[in-house]
């Protein structure tokens, strides 16, 4: 099996077994056990579980009045279930199964449930509410003095297609061009897997303008949709993709990037994508695009001044940052890399589910200082 079919297989199977168990858990409570059968209880689990995959399947066969509400149910029921599972989980860690309370552990579980379901509602919300701007400043070792204060938009994880679409685009591009950039950058995932659903949104991001260019780099997800169709719109939309590559804003800024590391690897395709991007370089500071924030030493050491990443979401539904972390150690934020610096964006929309918890999206607008200027 690939790599991709080994990934997918394991995904269906966690997804099995989290709707065993939150069902398991649901078919205990007191006003199910009373009043509902348990084949209905596995029916409803059975359906839900199917929910996704069908919905996914549906994306480019159906039309989109039936498998648009289908998909955003389906993708909003996957956070649903991940903080049912983690308020059920919680709860059998700290009861022992039940035995600890056992006169009450059916009351515990029901506390569970409506602490996940509130979670969840809360988590709906803050899905839906348009990304903050953090706003930070970044010194370049090699900018130039008459360089100092190039601001730099960043977006990462936009997702076009599925359940982000025109009315947020056209929300996100008047806000990035209010703020009068000097750069913009799109760091992977803008295509969400499905490049003919991002297509319409493909004229509202031309109207992106900056003096130094609107860039992108792929991510996984633009890889899932076809790279070659995920670059063509791109293009369209008038971002310039760095392919293992760089090129020369301005004299003594430079600009590198390279296709998702995550994809690589789950395509099996491993090489040297950070190392081919800086080589033979032109002088100067130099911002290197990558969507996985992966190889950062490599990046470092091959002289990299700031490196701009995404991919991680923050684990987008809090518990899960601490799972994906595990996998990805810098999962958002400001890292000190042996002297580089390492920005995480935790993602502009979402994906899947239209959920996040505790923290919103983000755009990043970052300011450059020259260090002569000190």
């Amino acid at each position: 099996m690939s790599p991709f079919a080994v990934f997918l297989t394991i995904v269906l199977l966690v997804w099995a077994a989290m709707h065993a168990y939150v069902f398991w858990r649901i078919s205990t409570l007191p006003m199910v056990s009373h009043h509902v059968p348990w084949w209905a209880v596995a029916c409803a689990g059975l359906l839900l579980w199917l929910s996704f995959p069908i919905s996914k399947f549906l994306e480019s066969r159906a039309p989109e009045f039936i498998s648009l509400p289908l998909e955003y149910f389906a993708a909003n029921w996957l956070g649903i279930l991940f903080l049912l599972l983690c308020a059920f989980l919680a709860t059998d860690i700290f009861s022992l199964g039940g035995l600890l309370w056992s006169s009450k552990i059916s009351h515990v579980r029901t506390a569970a449930a409506a602490v996940g379901l509130a979670l969840s509602v809360v988590a709906l919300i803050q899905g839906h509410r348009d990304p903050v701007v953090t706003t930070t400043s970044v010194e370049l070792k090699g900018l130039p003095p008459k360089r100092d204060g190039t601001v730099v938009i960043v977006v990462s994880d936009v997702h076009l297609g599925m359940l982000i679409r025109e009315n947020w685009t056209r929300r996100l591009v008047t806000r990035i061009n209010d703020m009068k950039p000097d750069l913009i950058v799109a760091v992977g995932d803008i295509v969400d897997g499905n490049e003919k659903r991002a297509q319409p949104m493909s004229g509202i991001l031309k109207q992106l303008h900056a003096p130094l260019g609107v860039w992108s780099v792929t991510g996984n997800h633009d890889y899932y949709a076809g790279v070659e169709k995920s670059l063509k719109f791109l293009e369209n939309a008038g971002m310039t993709p760095l392919r293992d590559s760089c090129a020369e804003l301005a004299p003594g800024l430079v600009l590198a990037g390279v296709d998702d590391l995550t994809a690589r690897a789950q395509f099996g395709t491993p090489d040297h994508p950070v190392e081919k991007a800086l080589l033979g370089r032109p002088e100067g500071a130099t911002i290197l695009l990558s969507h996985t924030p992966w190889d950062v030493h490599v990046a470092a050491r091959n002289g990299a001044n700031l490196m701009l990443s995404g991919h991680t979401h923050n684990g987008q539904i809090w518990p899960f940052t601490y799972l994906v972390r595990t996998r990805y150690p810098h999962v958002s934020g400001h890292y000190d890399i042996n002297g580089m610096t390492l920005i995480v964006c935790r993602g502009t929309a979402t994906w899947g589910p239209r959920m996040r918890l505790w923290h919103r999206g983000e755009i990043l607008h970052i300011t450059l200082r020259s260090g002569s200027m000190r």
